[in-house]
């Protein structure tokens, strides 16, 4: 079988020039990751075109994938997750945020949210929030994309098998090593000194294999201070999901179900690769 090309993705959901979608592309030898290139696309029709025209590919995204059960049947909606997937996307954004105000607005204070399995054990924000990051938004916009390339989600929905979706989440691996330390922000008054420091430890880190992960990123020196340079940390959170999507091929390679996902995941919610 062919080796799939390796795709890690930092998602907007809203992208534009200054805040596209980035792609870090790879390759996997002898359970080193290469880092190929890193694409920036400025549109969602160019996003869909992407994964549309890449023929044989296995991705690491980095948005939900799923809803809380919790909240989906307190709402009403399909509890099978290609119809409740379905109806989201049907759903404007007013809606949504308006369909999880109420719902946040009718608990008790410190448990507004509903959380997935997943997004407790990852430390993940709640698919279901809209600011702060907006993922219930991202995930609007993501899943259906997915979905339209004709994407295997595994756990999820059957697909074409040559085109492999998987949820990724980056601050789980980030957090292994900095901590609660900050290493990002796209407000250019916070690109500071110390940010800098932190990218350069992790990226450090990443090259040594000092995650969860127990695999090594290989870089050139170029590609080490574009990774560095990115204040946004856009660039470095893609060769995050990039590093997931090369541990979830290993596992499958392996023998693992669902390569690598919790076997027992719930089939509505989804479920992060490697948390």
């Amino acid at each position: 079988m062919t080796t799939p090309l390796l795709l890690g993705c930092d998602f907007s959901s809203r992208p534009t020039r200054q805040k596209s979608i980035v792609i870090a592309i790879g390759s996997l030898s002898n359970g080193r990751i290469q880092l190929l290139k890193i694409e920036r696309l400025d549109s969602a029709l160019v996003f869909d075109r992407y994964l549309q025209s890449t023929p044989h590919w296995l991705g690491g995204f980095d948005f939900p994938f799923g809803l809380p059960r919790e909240a989906v049947n307190n709402l009403g909606w399909p509890l099978a997750w290609k119809a409740c997937i379905d109806h989201y996307a049907s759903l404007s954004r007013a809606e949504i945020r308006n369909s999880f105000a109420a719902f946040c607005d009718a608990r008790p204070s410190g448990q507004k949210f509903a959380h997935r399995a997943t997004d407790l054990l990852a430390k993940s924000s709640p698919s279901m929030k809209w600011v702060n990051p907006p993922v219930a938004y991202m995930m609007h916009a993501g899943v259906p994309a997915l979905l339209r390339a004709g994407a295997h989600l595994p756990g999820l929905h059957e697909g074409d098998r040559s085109r492999v979706a998987l949820e990724a989440y980056p601050g789980m691996l980030a957090r292994e090593v900095l901590g609660n330390t900050s290493y990002k922000s796209d407000d250019k008054a916070k690109h500071t000194p110390g940010r800098l420091i932190a990218r350069k430890d992790l990226i450090n880190a990443l090259e040594h294999g000092q995650t969860r992960l127990h695999m090594r990123l290989k870089l050139t020196h170029a590609q080490r201070d574009v990774l560095a340079d990115d204040a946004s940390g856009d660039a470095l959170d893609a060769v995050l999901c990039l590093m997931q999507a090369a541990w979830a091929l290993v596992q499958h390679d392996a023998g693992a179900p669902l390569y690598g996902l919790n076997p027992e995941l719930d089939p509505l919610e989804g479920w992060i690769i490697s948390s």
